[in-house]
């Protein structure tokens, strides 16, 4: 087992190498004074950050524009190749509501959600395991190896690592009642085990939303509360989740860069935080909350959005700390 491990790490080396010496052939001209100090300061930049990340746990919520438009989804199999490289250990959690929703037409229904949840009867069910658990997760991890990382793709269903039940949800306008929402799962637990035993041989684990219950039955789980419980459990250095927006806005649409989780408490009370945000906004709360040392709400439409929030020191969206 470690004999083939070294050699697949060998393989990755190799294969790195071999790229980066065919773009230093395709070089026709040398970098100008200007431009080459420029990069150099960024190459620079990125120190201290590999240096205090390195041997830690990063989870990623990938979704939004960034899991369609093909400029971005290369950028980000890039940008996770590259901090596994400099001895990070990246492990991606994905959406694919969109893929859903197209498949769901192509069988003529539509798709329907509550309070940012969607609602999922046993036909949808089947769609979103099998778009999440194969069709969109094993786009990512071909997507990862081709770019020299070693992606294995997983769901909570594999080994039952992540352990779900039934969600209620309370019905806002009589809150005595619950609104039955079909197989939405919310998590019971989740067993590390298998993420740690992956990160340890340098696999990248790319993980579908998706539980089991205790008689076997699937859950759709939202892939924010997954990535926030996760980053939990594997007491993760960040919790990263990427967005189709510039990061949390005021009222005014203002970006508001740094947050605490006293301030996204506020947010919630006055009403600054609603719909479909809510559900991400809460688990980068609770991550905070218990442990996980910061939350990123970042702009997955900027390319190489993920290195820039990670070895840069400006960022591109919404830092949330506990204090």
């Amino acid at each position: 087992m470690h004999y083939a491990v070294k050699e697949r790490r060998n393989i990755l080396d190799s294969n790195s190498q071999s790229k980066i010496a065919r773009n230093l052939l395709k070089r026709t001209m040398s970098l100008s004074p200007s431009t080459s100090n420029k990069k150099a300061k960024i190459l620079a930049e990125a120190l201290p950050y590999i240096q205090r990340f390195h041997g830690k746990t990063i989870v990623i919520k990938y979704g939004g524009n960034a899991m369609i438009e093909e400029n971005l989804k290369q950028s980000f199999a890039q940008d996770v190749v590259l901090l596994k490289l400099v001895g990070m250990n990246p492990v991606i959690v994905h959406g694919g509501g969109p893929q859903i929703d197209d498949m769901l037409k192509r069988i003529g229904k539509k798709g329907e959600f509550i309070q940012g949840m969607r609602v999922t009867d046993t036909e949808t069910m089947d769609v979103v395991e099998m778009v999440l658990g194969g069709l969109v997760n094993k786009a990512i991890v071909n997507l990862i190896n081709h770019h020299g990382g070693l992606a294995v793709g997983l769901t909570g269903k594999d080994g039952s690592f992540i352990r779900a039940k039934k969600m209620q949800v309370q019905n806002r306008e009589k809150v005595d009642e619950w609104i039955d929402i079909g197989q939405v799962g919310e998590i019971e637990s989740i067993d590390p085990a298998l993420i740690t035993l992956l990160d340890t041989h340098d696999f990248i684990p790319v993980i579908a939303p998706i539980g089991v219950g205790k008689d076997g039955e699937s859950y759709n789980i939202n892939a924010d509360l997954v990535a926030g419980k996760l980053a939990e459990i594997l007491h993760a250095e960040k919790l990263i989740l990427l967005t189709n927006i510039l990061g949390v806005q005021g009222k005014s649409g203002n970006l508001l860069t740094r947050l605490t989780a006293k301030k996204i408490d506020n947010l919630f009370s006055d009403g600054t935080i609603y719909g479909g945000m809510q559900p991400k906004i809460g688990s980068a709360l609770d991550a905070v909350k218990n442990g996980v040392k910061s939350c990123h709400i970042i702009d997955g439409r900027v390319e190489h959005a993920l290195l820039l929030e990670v070895l840069t020191d400006e960022g591109v969206g919404t830092i949330i700390t506990e204090r």
